[in-house]
Protein backbone atom coordinates (compact mmCIF):
# COMPACT_ATOMS: atom_id res chain seq x y z
CA UNK A 1 0.00 0.00 0.00
CA UNK A 2 1.32 3.33 -0.74
CA UNK A 3 0.43 5.07 1.96
CA UNK A 4 1.24 8.82 1.35
CA UNK A 5 -0.08 8.67 -2.55
CA UNK A 6 -3.24 7.66 -0.64
CA UNK A 7 -3.35 9.68 2.11
CA UNK A 8 -3.10 12.81 -0.47
CA UNK A 9 -5.83 11.11 -2.64
CA UNK A 10 -8.01 10.87 0.60
CA UNK A 11 -7.81 14.33 1.51
CA UNK A 12 -8.84 15.86 -2.06
CA UNK A 13 -11.81 12.97 -1.82
CA UNK A 14 -13.23 14.42 1.08
CA UNK A 15 -12.54 18.03 0.16
CA UNK A 16 -15.19 17.24 -3.08
CA UNK A 17 -17.62 14.96 -0.94
CA UNK A 18 -17.93 17.85 1.54
CA UNK A 19 -18.38 20.37 -1.51
CA UNK A 20 -20.50 18.43 -3.08
CA UNK A 21 -23.07 18.04 -0.08
CA UNK A 22 -22.78 21.90 0.44
CA UNK A 23 -23.44 22.70 -3.38
CA UNK A 24 -26.88 21.97 -2.45
CA UNK A 25 -26.55 25.55 -0.73
CA UNK A 26 -24.85 27.08 -3.99
CA UNK A 27 -27.33 29.27 -5.95
CA UNK A 28 -30.15 27.96 -4.17
CA UNK A 29 -33.35 26.73 -5.49
CA UNK A 30 -36.39 24.50 -5.07
CA UNK A 31 -34.61 20.76 -5.50
CA UNK A 32 -38.20 19.41 -5.73
CA UNK A 33 -38.69 20.47 -9.10
CA UNK A 34 -37.09 19.00 -11.72
CA UNK A 35 -35.98 21.92 -13.82
CA UNK A 36 -34.08 22.76 -10.20
CA UNK A 37 -32.09 19.42 -9.48
CA UNK A 38 -31.83 18.72 -13.36
CA UNK A 39 -30.51 21.60 -15.14
CA UNK A 40 -29.61 24.44 -11.87
CA UNK A 41 -32.62 26.48 -12.81
CA UNK A 42 -31.04 27.18 -16.05
CA UNK A 43 -28.81 29.82 -14.75
CA UNK A 44 -24.95 28.85 -15.34
CA UNK A 45 -23.16 31.58 -16.94
CA UNK A 46 -19.84 31.37 -19.00
CA UNK A 47 -17.62 30.73 -16.79
CA UNK A 48 -19.72 27.22 -14.95
CA UNK A 49 -20.52 26.36 -18.26
CA UNK A 50 -17.06 26.34 -19.43
CA UNK A 51 -16.34 24.28 -16.21
CA UNK A 52 -19.46 22.28 -16.41
CA UNK A 53 -18.61 20.96 -19.94
CA UNK A 54 -15.32 20.32 -19.80
CA UNK A 55 -15.90 18.36 -16.64
CA UNK A 56 -18.46 16.67 -18.44
CA UNK A 57 -16.72 15.86 -22.18
CA UNK A 58 -13.43 15.26 -20.43
CA UNK A 59 -13.30 12.14 -18.06
CA UNK A 60 -11.38 9.22 -17.40
CA UNK A 61 -11.96 8.87 -20.85
CA UNK A 62 -9.15 11.59 -21.01
CA UNK A 63 -7.22 10.04 -18.28
CA UNK A 64 -7.36 6.40 -18.52
CA UNK A 65 -8.86 5.36 -22.12
CA UNK A 66 -7.14 7.40 -24.67
CA UNK A 67 -3.40 7.12 -23.37
CA UNK A 68 -4.73 3.21 -23.05
CA UNK A 69 -5.03 3.20 -26.44
CA UNK A 70 -1.79 4.80 -27.43
CA UNK A 71 -0.05 2.97 -25.06
CA UNK A 72 -1.72 -0.29 -26.65
CA UNK A 73 -1.74 0.82 -30.64
CA UNK A 74 -0.04 3.75 -31.41
CA UNK A 75 -1.36 6.25 -33.70
CA UNK A 76 -4.68 5.39 -33.63
CA UNK A 77 -5.16 6.30 -30.14
CA UNK A 78 -4.88 9.83 -31.26
CA UNK A 79 -8.31 9.68 -32.84
CA UNK A 80 -10.02 11.68 -30.16
CA UNK A 81 -7.72 14.96 -31.06
CA UNK A 82 -9.06 15.60 -34.23
CA UNK A 83 -12.96 14.80 -33.42
CA UNK A 84 -12.86 17.13 -30.08
CA UNK A 85 -11.68 19.91 -32.58
CA UNK A 86 -14.40 18.89 -35.14
CA UNK A 87 -16.97 19.08 -32.51
CA UNK A 88 -17.17 22.84 -31.44
CA UNK A 89 -17.91 24.55 -34.88
CA UNK A 90 -20.96 22.02 -34.80
CA UNK A 91 -21.64 23.34 -31.03
CA UNK A 92 -21.51 26.90 -32.25
CA UNK A 93 -24.33 26.62 -35.12
CA UNK A 94 -26.28 23.70 -33.61
CA UNK A 95 -26.93 23.76 -30.09
CA UNK A 96 -28.32 27.21 -29.57
CA UNK A 97 -30.86 26.16 -31.87
CA UNK A 98 -31.62 23.48 -29.07
CA UNK A 99 -31.43 25.93 -26.49
CA UNK A 100 -34.04 28.55 -27.24
CA UNK A 101 -36.88 26.06 -28.32
CA UNK A 102 -36.29 23.98 -25.00
CA UNK A 103 -36.44 27.19 -23.35
CA UNK A 104 -39.53 28.52 -24.84
CA UNK A 105 -41.57 24.97 -24.37
CA UNK A 106 -39.91 23.90 -21.17
CA UNK A 107 -38.05 21.18 -22.48
CA UNK A 108 -35.63 19.28 -20.16
CA UNK A 109 -34.48 16.67 -22.39
CA UNK A 110 -33.75 15.87 -26.29
CA UNK A 111 -36.45 13.18 -26.02
CA UNK A 112 -39.32 16.61 -25.15
CA UNK A 113 -38.02 18.10 -27.80
CA UNK A 114 -38.54 15.19 -30.61
CA UNK A 115 -41.98 14.63 -28.79
CA UNK A 116 -43.03 18.43 -29.38
CA UNK A 117 -41.51 18.83 -32.90
CA UNK A 118 -42.76 15.44 -34.48
CA UNK A 119 -45.71 14.72 -32.26
CA UNK A 120 -44.72 11.26 -31.32
CA UNK A 121 -44.66 9.65 -28.56
CA UNK A 122 -42.91 6.30 -29.87
CA UNK A 123 -40.23 8.33 -30.85
CA UNK A 124 -39.38 10.49 -28.02
CA UNK A 125 -39.45 7.11 -26.30
CA UNK A 126 -36.85 5.28 -29.00
CA UNK A 127 -34.62 8.66 -27.80
CA UNK A 128 -35.27 8.13 -24.23
CA UNK A 129 -34.14 4.45 -23.96
CA UNK A 130 -31.17 5.05 -26.19
CA UNK A 131 -30.01 7.83 -24.21
CA UNK A 132 -29.71 5.77 -21.33
CA UNK A 133 -28.70 2.75 -22.68
CA UNK A 134 -26.05 4.98 -24.33
CA UNK A 135 -25.15 6.34 -20.66
CA UNK A 136 -24.21 2.88 -19.27
CA UNK A 137 -20.73 2.04 -20.61
CA UNK A 138 -20.16 6.07 -20.39
CA UNK A 139 -20.59 6.03 -16.65
CA UNK A 140 -18.88 2.52 -16.52
CA UNK A 141 -16.03 4.09 -18.23
CA UNK A 142 -15.12 6.84 -15.28
CA UNK A 143 -15.74 3.61 -12.59
CA UNK A 144 -12.79 1.93 -14.86
CA UNK A 145 -10.58 5.03 -14.47
CA UNK A 146 -11.32 5.25 -10.76
CA UNK A 147 -10.50 1.49 -10.69
CA UNK A 148 -7.49 2.09 -12.06
CA UNK A 149 -6.22 4.43 -9.51
CA UNK A 150 -7.58 2.61 -6.81
CA UNK A 151 -5.46 -0.48 -7.67
CA UNK A 152 -2.17 1.65 -8.59
CA UNK A 153 -2.63 3.01 -4.71
CA UNK A 154 -1.94 -0.84 -3.61
CA UNK A 155 -6.03 -1.99 -3.05
CA UNK A 156 -5.57 -5.56 -4.53
CA UNK A 157 -7.60 -7.68 -2.83
CA UNK A 158 -9.92 -10.15 -4.41
CA UNK A 159 -13.59 -10.01 -4.77
CA UNK A 160 -15.74 -7.63 -2.01
CA UNK A 161 -12.63 -6.64 -0.41
CA UNK A 162 -10.82 -5.75 -3.34
CA UNK A 163 -14.20 -3.47 -4.76
CA UNK A 164 -14.78 -1.45 -1.43
CA UNK A 165 -12.70 1.23 -1.80
CA UNK A 166 -14.32 1.48 -5.79
CA UNK A 167 -18.23 0.61 -3.78
CA UNK A 168 -17.31 3.22 -1.24
CA UNK A 169 -16.40 5.68 -3.92
CA UNK A 170 -19.61 5.12 -5.63
CA UNK A 171 -21.94 5.61 -2.93
CA UNK A 172 -20.38 9.25 -1.71
CA UNK A 173 -21.06 10.18 -5.18
CA UNK A 174 -24.70 8.61 -5.54
CA UNK A 175 -25.61 10.51 -2.22
CA UNK A 176 -24.05 13.74 -3.15
CA UNK A 177 -25.95 13.99 -6.46
CA UNK A 178 -29.30 12.67 -4.92
CA UNK A 179 -28.83 15.48 -2.54
CA UNK A 180 -27.90 18.37 -4.65
CA UNK A 181 -28.40 17.93 -8.18
CA UNK A 182 -26.31 19.35 -10.98
CA UNK A 183 -25.23 21.87 -8.60
CA UNK A 184 -22.85 18.99 -6.90
CA UNK A 185 -20.99 18.18 -10.60
CA UNK A 186 -20.59 21.56 -11.38
CA UNK A 187 -18.80 23.04 -8.31
CA UNK A 188 -16.45 19.93 -8.26
CA UNK A 189 -15.90 20.54 -12.09
CA UNK A 190 -13.73 24.08 -11.14
CA UNK A 191 -11.71 22.00 -8.71
CA UNK A 192 -11.20 18.82 -10.90
CA UNK A 193 -10.27 20.85 -13.96
CA UNK A 194 -7.61 22.90 -11.66
CA UNK A 195 -6.40 19.55 -10.74
CA UNK A 196 -6.09 18.64 -13.73
CA UNK A 197 -4.26 21.63 -15.58
CA UNK A 198 -1.71 21.27 -13.04
CA UNK A 199 -1.08 17.57 -13.13
CA UNK A 200 -1.07 17.47 -17.18
CA UNK A 201 1.24 20.80 -17.19
CA UNK A 202 4.03 18.96 -14.68
CA UNK A 203 3.67 15.52 -16.44
CA UNK A 204 4.53 17.49 -19.56
CA UNK A 205 7.87 19.15 -18.91
CA UNK A 206 8.86 16.81 -16.20
CA UNK A 207 8.39 13.20 -17.82
CA UNK A 208 10.36 14.17 -20.78
CA UNK A 209 12.90 15.57 -18.67
CA UNK A 210 13.22 12.15 -17.14
CA UNK A 211 13.07 10.42 -20.22
CA UNK A 212 15.49 11.98 -22.08
CA UNK A 213 13.14 14.23 -24.00
CA UNK A 214 10.41 13.78 -26.80
CA UNK A 215 13.39 13.31 -29.69
CA UNK A 216 14.69 10.10 -27.62
CA UNK A 217 10.85 9.41 -26.81
CA UNK A 218 9.43 9.19 -30.41
CA UNK A 219 12.44 7.39 -31.10
CA UNK A 220 12.40 4.60 -28.32
CA UNK A 221 8.33 4.60 -29.18
CA UNK A 222 8.91 3.79 -32.70
CA UNK A 223 10.91 0.45 -31.53
CA UNK A 224 8.61 -0.77 -28.67
CA UNK A 225 5.57 -0.15 -31.45
CA UNK A 226 7.42 -2.43 -33.58
CA UNK A 227 8.34 -5.02 -31.45
CA UNK A 228 4.65 -5.21 -29.98
CA UNK A 229 2.32 -8.20 -31.11
CA UNK A 230 0.41 -7.12 -32.84
CA UNK A 231 3.16 -4.42 -34.00
CA UNK A 232 1.56 -0.63 -33.51
CA UNK A 233 2.87 2.06 -35.07
CA UNK A 234 3.66 6.05 -34.40
CA UNK A 235 2.42 6.46 -37.92
CA UNK A 236 -1.10 5.45 -39.77
CA UNK A 237 -0.87 3.42 -42.18
CA UNK A 238 -3.23 3.21 -45.82
CA UNK A 239 -5.28 0.52 -44.61
CA UNK A 240 -5.91 2.52 -40.88
CA UNK A 241 -7.17 6.00 -42.73
CA UNK A 242 -11.01 5.17 -42.83
CA UNK A 243 -11.08 3.44 -39.59
CA UNK A 244 -9.21 6.79 -38.35
CA UNK A 245 -11.24 9.49 -39.70
CA UNK A 246 -14.86 7.44 -39.11
CA UNK A 247 -13.81 6.85 -35.24
CA UNK A 248 -12.68 10.96 -35.41
CA UNK A 249 -16.27 11.98 -37.72
CA UNK A 250 -18.39 9.75 -35.47
CA UNK A 251 -17.18 10.20 -32.04
CA UNK A 252 -17.65 14.34 -33.14
CA UNK A 253 -21.15 13.51 -34.28
CA UNK A 254 -21.88 11.35 -30.85
CA UNK A 255 -20.50 13.99 -28.67
CA UNK A 256 -23.38 16.52 -28.04
CA UNK A 257 -26.38 14.11 -28.74
CA UNK A 258 -25.86 12.45 -25.42
CA UNK A 259 -27.29 13.01 -22.19
CA UNK A 260 -25.18 14.63 -20.26
CA UNK A 261 -23.75 17.32 -23.29
CA UNK A 262 -27.06 18.20 -23.84
CA UNK A 263 -27.85 18.84 -19.93
CA UNK A 264 -24.82 21.04 -19.92
CA UNK A 265 -25.98 23.12 -22.64
CA UNK A 266 -29.61 23.41 -21.98
CA UNK A 267 -28.23 24.44 -18.51
CA UNK A 268 -26.66 27.47 -19.35
CA UNK A 269 -28.39 30.93 -19.11
CA UNK A 270 -28.47 32.29 -22.93
CA UNK A 271 -27.47 31.57 -26.56
CA UNK A 272 -24.33 33.42 -25.91
CA UNK A 273 -23.13 31.55 -23.25
CA UNK A 274 -23.24 28.27 -25.41
CA UNK A 275 -21.56 30.12 -28.50
CA UNK A 276 -18.94 31.26 -26.13
CA UNK A 277 -18.03 28.00 -24.60
CA UNK A 278 -17.81 26.36 -27.78
CA UNK A 279 -15.06 28.84 -28.35
CA UNK A 280 -13.37 28.42 -25.30
CA UNK A 281 -13.53 24.83 -25.03
CA UNK A 282 -11.24 24.06 -27.42
CA UNK A 283 -8.36 24.72 -24.92
CA UNK A 284 -9.34 21.19 -23.66
CA UNK A 285 -8.12 19.82 -26.82
CA UNK A 286 -4.77 20.81 -26.37
CA UNK A 287 -4.82 19.26 -22.83
CA UNK A 288 -6.14 15.77 -24.56
CA UNK A 289 -3.05 15.91 -26.91
CA UNK A 290 -0.89 16.13 -24.23
CA UNK A 291 -2.83 13.56 -21.97
CA UNK A 292 -2.99 11.21 -25.43
CA UNK A 293 1.04 11.26 -24.87
CA UNK A 294 1.36 10.22 -21.87
CA UNK A 295 0.15 6.68 -22.94
CA UNK A 296 3.19 6.84 -25.05
CA UNK A 297 5.48 7.75 -22.68
CA UNK A 298 4.32 4.90 -20.39
CA UNK A 299 5.69 2.59 -23.16
CA UNK A 300 8.68 3.95 -23.24
CA UNK A 301 9.10 4.02 -19.80
CA UNK A 302 9.07 0.50 -19.33
CA UNK A 303 6.11 0.25 -17.41
CA UNK A 304 4.53 -2.96 -17.68
CA UNK A 305 0.84 -3.54 -16.91
CA UNK A 306 -1.79 -6.59 -17.35
CA UNK A 307 -4.44 -4.34 -18.48
CA UNK A 308 -3.39 -0.95 -20.97
CA UNK A 309 -6.06 0.91 -18.60
CA UNK A 310 -3.27 0.70 -15.90
CA UNK A 311 -0.58 2.85 -18.24
CA UNK A 312 -1.23 5.72 -16.73
CA UNK A 313 -1.14 5.38 -13.17
CA UNK A 314 1.59 3.53 -13.27
CA UNK A 315 3.43 6.29 -15.39
CA UNK A 316 2.80 8.73 -12.35
CA UNK A 317 4.14 6.04 -9.42
CA UNK A 318 7.48 5.28 -12.01
CA UNK A 319 8.03 9.15 -12.60
CA UNK A 320 6.57 11.10 -9.64
CA UNK A 321 7.05 11.51 -6.15
CA UNK A 322 4.27 9.30 -3.77
CA UNK A 323 2.78 12.95 -2.77
CA UNK A 324 2.28 14.10 -6.32
CA UNK A 325 0.91 10.55 -7.65
CA UNK A 326 -1.85 10.92 -4.76
CA UNK A 327 -2.39 14.67 -6.05
CA UNK A 328 -2.85 12.69 -9.79
CA UNK A 329 -4.72 10.28 -8.55
CA UNK A 330 -6.97 12.50 -6.87
CA UNK A 331 -6.97 14.18 -10.18
CA UNK A 332 -8.25 11.74 -12.24
CA UNK A 333 -10.60 10.54 -9.41
CA UNK A 334 -12.80 13.09 -9.12
CA UNK A 335 -12.17 13.76 -12.99
CA UNK A 336 -14.34 10.39 -13.25
CA UNK A 337 -16.43 11.68 -10.46
CA UNK A 338 -17.68 14.71 -12.28
CA UNK A 339 -18.97 13.17 -15.20
CA UNK A 340 -20.42 9.96 -13.69
CA UNK A 341 -22.50 12.90 -11.77
CA UNK A 342 -23.66 14.64 -14.74
CA UNK A 343 -24.68 11.07 -17.10
CA UNK A 344 -26.39 9.81 -13.85
CA UNK A 345 -28.60 13.30 -14.15
CA UNK A 346 -29.07 13.69 -17.66
CA UNK A 347 -30.26 9.80 -17.82
CA UNK A 348 -32.68 10.03 -15.01
CA UNK A 349 -33.94 13.05 -16.53
CA UNK A 350 -35.01 10.95 -19.64
CA UNK A 351 -36.42 8.04 -17.82
CA UNK A 352 -38.62 10.69 -15.74
CA UNK A 353 -39.84 12.78 -18.19
CA UNK A 354 -40.13 10.60 -21.23
CA UNK A 355 -41.08 7.07 -19.40
CA UNK A 356 -42.14 7.42 -15.78
CA UNK A 357 -44.23 10.85 -16.30
CA UNK A 358 -45.44 9.77 -20.03
CA UNK A 359 -46.49 6.45 -19.78
CA UNK A 360 -46.58 5.46 -15.97
CA UNK A 361 -47.87 8.53 -13.79
CA UNK A 362 -49.03 11.10 -16.17
CA UNK A 363 -50.40 13.05 -13.27
CA UNK A 364 -47.12 13.04 -11.16
CA UNK A 365 -46.68 16.83 -9.38
CA UNK A 366 -43.53 17.95 -9.41
CA UNK A 367 -42.14 17.07 -6.26
CA UNK A 368 -42.70 13.05 -7.77
CA UNK A 369 -41.41 14.03 -10.78
CA UNK A 370 -38.15 15.21 -8.74
CA UNK A 371 -38.01 12.25 -6.15
CA UNK A 372 -38.74 9.51 -9.08
CA UNK A 373 -35.40 11.56 -10.48
CA UNK A 374 -33.28 11.31 -7.62
CA UNK A 375 -34.39 7.65 -7.12
CA UNK A 376 -33.44 6.55 -10.81
CA UNK A 377 -30.09 8.39 -10.72
CA UNK A 378 -28.57 5.83 -8.16
CA UNK A 379 -30.33 3.02 -10.40
CA UNK A 380 -28.40 3.90 -13.37
CA UNK A 381 -25.16 4.09 -11.16
CA UNK A 382 -25.73 0.56 -10.34
CA UNK A 383 -26.53 -0.22 -14.00
CA UNK A 384 -23.59 0.85 -15.14
CA UNK A 385 -21.59 -1.73 -12.81
CA UNK A 386 -23.21 -4.48 -15.15
CA UNK A 387 -20.88 -2.94 -18.13
CA UNK A 388 -17.67 -3.74 -15.80
CA UNK A 389 -18.50 -6.96 -14.33
CA UNK A 390 -20.10 -8.54 -17.92
CA UNK A 391 -17.87 -7.25 -20.82
CA UNK A 392 -14.45 -7.72 -21.96
CA UNK A 393 -12.40 -4.36 -20.97
CA UNK A 394 -8.85 -4.62 -22.42
CA UNK A 395 -9.82 -0.72 -23.92
CA UNK A 396 -11.36 1.05 -21.70
CA UNK A 397 -12.30 3.55 -24.46
CA UNK A 398 -14.53 0.70 -26.38
CA UNK A 399 -16.69 1.32 -24.07
CA UNK A 400 -17.16 5.00 -24.92
CA UNK A 401 -17.40 3.70 -28.39
CA UNK A 402 -19.90 1.40 -27.81
CA UNK A 403 -22.25 4.26 -26.63
CA UNK A 404 -21.49 6.26 -29.33
CA UNK A 405 -22.83 3.53 -31.68
CA UNK A 406 -25.85 3.99 -29.87
CA UNK A 407 -26.41 7.21 -29.47
CA UNK A 408 -25.43 8.51 -32.89
CA UNK A 409 -28.70 6.80 -34.45
CA UNK A 410 -30.75 10.21 -32.54
CA UNK A 411 -29.16 12.50 -34.77
CA UNK A 412 -31.74 12.45 -37.11
CA UNK A 413 -34.57 13.11 -35.29
CA UNK A 414 -32.63 15.38 -33.03
CA UNK A 415 -30.07 17.51 -35.32
CA UNK A 416 -32.05 16.84 -38.61
CA UNK A 417 -35.27 17.76 -36.62
CA UNK A 418 -33.69 20.66 -35.30
CA UNK A 419 -33.69 22.82 -39.12
CA UNK A 420 -36.75 20.77 -40.31
CA UNK A 421 -39.42 18.34 -39.76
CA UNK A 422 -39.47 16.61 -43.21
CA UNK A 423 -38.77 12.81 -42.43
CA UNK A 424 -41.97 10.67 -41.25
CA UNK A 425 -42.29 10.46 -37.33
CA UNK A 426 -42.41 6.38 -38.06
CA UNK A 427 -40.15 6.28 -40.91
CA UNK A 428 -37.44 7.80 -37.95
CA UNK A 429 -38.60 5.26 -35.25
CA UNK A 430 -37.75 2.42 -38.08
CA UNK A 431 -34.51 3.52 -39.64
CA UNK A 432 -33.44 4.11 -35.90
CA UNK A 433 -34.50 0.48 -34.88
CA UNK A 434 -32.06 -0.61 -38.09
CA UNK A 435 -29.39 1.73 -36.72
CA UNK A 436 -29.69 -0.27 -33.68
CA UNK A 437 -29.76 -3.74 -34.59
CA UNK A 438 -27.20 -3.04 -36.94
CA UNK A 439 -24.68 -1.11 -34.80
CA UNK A 440 -24.92 -3.11 -32.14
CA UNK A 441 -24.44 -6.41 -34.27
CA UNK A 442 -21.52 -5.15 -35.83
CA UNK A 443 -19.85 -4.08 -32.25
CA UNK A 444 -20.24 -7.34 -30.89
CA UNK A 445 -19.02 -9.03 -34.14
CA UNK A 446 -16.33 -7.15 -33.96
CA UNK A 447 -15.41 -7.96 -30.46
CA UNK A 448 -16.19 -4.70 -28.66
CA UNK A 449 -13.31 -3.29 -30.85
CA UNK A 450 -13.52 0.27 -31.83
CA UNK A 451 -13.76 -0.59 -35.43
CA UNK A 452 -16.14 -3.13 -37.87
CA UNK A 453 -14.69 -4.77 -40.93
CA UNK A 454 -17.34 -4.08 -43.70
CA UNK A 455 -17.03 -6.19 -46.50
CA UNK A 456 -18.38 -4.22 -49.93
CA UNK A 457 -17.99 -5.21 -53.58
CA UNK A 458 -14.92 -7.25 -53.02
CA UNK A 459 -13.51 -4.56 -50.53
CA UNK A 460 -12.71 -4.64 -47.22
CA UNK A 461 -13.12 -1.01 -44.96
CA UNK A 462 -12.43 -1.12 -41.62
CA UNK A 463 -14.27 1.55 -40.03
CA UNK A 464 -16.11 3.16 -36.93
CA UNK A 465 -19.33 1.20 -36.44
CA UNK A 466 -21.45 3.71 -35.53
CA UNK A 467 -20.75 5.60 -39.04
CA UNK A 468 -22.41 2.32 -41.38
CA UNK A 469 -25.02 2.15 -38.58
CA UNK A 470 -26.12 6.14 -39.16
CA UNK A 471 -25.64 5.77 -43.00
CA UNK A 472 -28.70 2.48 -42.56
CA UNK A 473 -30.46 4.43 -39.97
CA UNK A 474 -30.60 7.45 -42.77
CA UNK A 475 -31.41 4.98 -45.64
CA UNK A 476 -34.55 3.32 -44.32
CA UNK A 477 -35.73 6.56 -43.16
CA UNK A 478 -35.15 8.58 -46.45
CA UNK A 479 -37.24 5.32 -48.37
CA UNK A 480 -39.69 5.04 -45.85
CA UNK A 481 -40.52 8.86 -45.62
CA UNK A 482 -41.14 9.26 -49.22
CA UNK A 483 -43.02 5.96 -49.31
CA UNK A 484 -45.43 6.88 -46.15
CA UNK A 485 -46.02 10.78 -47.43
CA UNK A 486 -47.18 8.54 -51.30
CA UNK A 487 -49.50 6.86 -48.77
CA UNK A 488 -50.91 9.66 -47.47
CA UNK A 489 -49.38 9.51 -44.01
CA UNK A 490 -48.39 12.74 -42.47
CA UNK A 491 -46.31 13.59 -39.16
CA UNK A 492 -48.79 15.11 -36.21
CA UNK A 493 -48.95 18.88 -34.96
CA UNK A 494 -45.43 20.14 -34.85
CA UNK A 495 -46.16 22.64 -31.34
CA UNK A 496 -42.78 24.49 -32.66
CA UNK A 497 -42.33 27.46 -34.71
CA UNK A 498 -39.60 29.30 -36.96
CA UNK A 499 -39.11 31.86 -34.44
CA UNK A 500 -38.63 29.56 -31.16
CA UNK A 501 -35.30 28.33 -32.24
CA UNK A 502 -33.80 31.49 -32.61
CA UNK A 503 -34.80 33.49 -29.74
CA UNK A 504 -32.13 35.06 -27.36
CA UNK A 505 -33.93 34.18 -24.04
Amino acid sequence: MNWTALTVFIIFFIFVTVLGFYSARWRRGDLNQLNEWGLAGRRFGTVITWFLLGGDLYTAYTFIAVPALMFGAGAMGFFAVPYTILIYPFVFVVMPRLWSVSRKHGYITASDFVRGRFNSRTLALAVAITGILATMPYIALQLVGMQAVIQAMGFHGSGLVGELPLIIAFAILALYTYSSGLRAPASIAIVKDLMIYITILVAFFYIPYKLGGFGHIFDAAQEAYAAKNPPGSMILTSQSFFAYGSLALGSALALFLYPHSLTGVLSSSSRNTIKKNAALLPAYSLVLAFLTLLGMMALVAGVKVNSANDAVPQLFLAMFPDWFSGFAFAAIAIGALVPAAIMSIAAANLFTRNIYKEYINPNCTDQQESKMAKLVSLVVKVGALAFIIFLPLDYAINLQLLGGIWILQTFPAIIIGLYNNWFNRWALVLGWLVGMVSGTYMAFAAGLKSTYALHLFGFTLPGYAAIYALVLNFVVAIVLTFVFKALGMENGKDETVKEDYLTAS
